[in-house]
Order: C-alpha cells, then structure tokens, then sequence
C-alpha cells in the first residue's frame, strides 16, 4: 500500500482572496514577519500497491480530472515515506 499527496494551489497570476484575508488576521493576533499567505488543498491518496509510474500517472489524471481546476489550479503529486 502507498500515500500519494496531491497538493493543490493557485497559479501565482491569480489573486488569493482566502490567503490575503489569513495575511491581514495574523498580526492582528500577535504573529507578524509574515509578508503573503497563500491558501490551498492537500489530497492523501491510498493506493491498493505499489506508487509505480503508472499508479503516479493515473494519480495524475485523477487531479487534472477532478482534485484541481487546471485553468487556474497548478498541482504536484508526489509519494509520502
């Protein structure tokens, strides 16, 4: 059995509403050094066997499918452990 994570996150061109709310709110609570936040989503994918190049492929296929809007959505796939 493998973990493949897919992480999900805007294109750098388009604007983050949801990580420049998260930006203004931390120094309002104490934390402060931080000069941008962006936000996203992480995908923990089981797999019934090996992470081979063709689970990684189909994995693949599965977040330009469905987990990420590749108009404006980049993702990386990559094997945990």
């Amino acid at each position: 059995m493998a973990r493949v994570i897919v992480d999900v996150m805007l294109k750098p061109e388009i604007l983050d509403p949801q990580g420049q709310a998260i930006a203004r709110a931390l120094p309002r609570l104490g934390f402060s050094g931080v000069s941008s936040v962006r936000q996203g989503k992480r995908f923990e994918i089981e797999l019934e066997g090996a992470a081979d190049e063709a689970a990684l492929a189909e994995v693949r296929k599965m977040a330009e499918t469905l987990l990420a809007n590749t108009v404006i959505e980049d993702y990386s796939v990559r094997v945990e452990g």
